[in-house]
């Protein structure tokens, strides 16, 4: 374990416990889920006026096109707010990237709308901890960062995007954009566990809808001239479940589709979500998929139209990755508090970041829980805490700590 040094320790004065906080939960307090446009604007507006505090140029980009299956088979356009980026020092020869996201799980009308405290030291509020409380750690850890020496040895762009909470299917690409040629990143998921415990490797997610089109016939007078398209999704949902294995979980959602009861139902759509564990399983998973739809097809004598697919790559964590692992936990136990990693089956930013081939950490938010619940819970006073874990960080990477 590397002890802090003087200047290390010195970027603890800058840090404001109160004024993130109160931050944090005025941003809590601006319902931002993924649909809600207009608080989107308002907390990206929020956003934007306080990282101006920073060097560098701030862009609000507009989404990517992204398009989602209606219940009739048909692609509609979804509509997503805007994604903050802040771009400080392009030229620097050694650059990070830092992400966030801005969207919460908490749509206007859900009854979860305002915070409360629950201790001292426990503030439940919507997003507190996934991730508002994390945006305020990226601020407060880079503005103490910037007054240090260190800082003009590296430059660095920041992402705050809109729709993490759904896939970020509308900043997928400029995830990528950014994350090209970045020596390592840091991403503000909360901690997996209260005790600041990191995300180390995750499984990939996918999400599927597939439209079956069959023939209509009366179920009394000519049912032989029907072709069902309710048996034949569900008989593909028994088929996908029976592709789980240890290296891929396979989730069956929803069926939709059918009319009346004396009528052969010739459309349906079946919703379904894949977890691989590793690049081999989700490629077997896309050949085995696609031999069980023409199986279906010939069968049922039916149509098959798939829409979705893998969003986030599986994220395994090589050698380089690990020694950032090693970096942050090494000075998360010289700030006087001892961290570790687990692996887990959630997904983030962080999967399509490393499947660019850039290292990542991606739960350097704050400590907290029952994240997407009503009852998610902040820990305030780890606010100021993971400031400085940050700050420590991208001091000794502009130092030239190796990965």
């Amino acid at each position: 374990m590397k002890q802090l040094t003087t200047e290390e320790r010195s970027l603890g004065e800058r840090i404001d416990q109160a004024s993130m906080l109160a931050q944090t939960e005025r941003w809590s307090a601006i319902n931002s889920g993924t649909r809600h446009l207009a608080g989107l604007a308002m907390q990206a507006q929020e956003l934007a006026d306080a990282f101006s505090v920073l060097p560098g140029e701030i862009e609000l980009r507009h989404p990517a096109p992204v398009t989602a299956m209606n219940a009739e088979g048909h692609e509609e356009e979804l509509e997503h707010g805007r994604h903050l980026i802040l771009r400080v020092r392009p030229d620097a020869p050694r650059r990070l990237l830092l992400t966030g996201h801005m969207d919460t799980v908490y749509p206007v009308d859900h009854p979860f709308q305002q915070g409360v405290w629950l201790d001292e030291d426990t503030l439940n509020a919507p997003g507190a901890a996934d991730m508002k409380g994390g945006l305020s750690v990226i601020l407060a850890a880079l503005r103490a960062f910037e007054a240090s020496d260190a800082a003009g040895a590296v430059g660095y762009d920041v992402m705050i995007n809109s729709d993490e909470e759904t896939g970020s299917l509308s900043s997928s690409s400029l995830i990528a954009e950014l994350a090209r040629g970045k020596h390592a990143a840091l991403t503000y998921e909360p901690s997996t566990l209260p005790d600041g415990t990191l995300a180390h490797a995750r499984g990939g997610s996918g999400n599927f809808s597939v439209v079956i089109t069959g023939q209509s016939a009366h179920a009394g007078r000519n049912p032989q001239d029907g072709r069902n398209a309710i048996v034949a999704a569900a008989a593909l949902a028994v088929a996908l479940k029976d592709l789980q294995h240890d290296g891929l979980s396979v989730n069956p959602a929803k069926i939709e589709g059918g009319s009346a009861n004396n009528v052969v139902p010739d459309h349906a759509i079946l919703r379904f979500n894949i977890r691989p564990k590793s690049e081999q399983a989700a490629q077997e998973f896309n050949q085995s998929f696609h031999a069980l739809l023409r199986d279906i097809a010939e069968t049922h004598e039916v149509g098959t139209r798939v829409h979705g697919g893998i969003s986030r790559p599986p994220k395994p964590v090589d050698a380089k990755a690990q020694r950032l692992f090693d970096l942050v936990c090494d000075t998360s136990e010289a700030l006087g508090r001892k961290i570790g990693w687990k692996p887990t089956g959630g997904v983030c930013d962080g999967n399509n970041i490393a499947a660019c081939g850039v290292p990542v950490v991606d739960t350097m938010g704050v400590r907290g829980g029952n994240i997407h619940s009503p009852e998610e819970y902040l820990i305030a006073s780890s606010l100021s805490e993971r400031a400085m874990l940050s700050a420590v960080v991208l001091h000794r990477l502009a130092k030239g700590v190796a990965l």
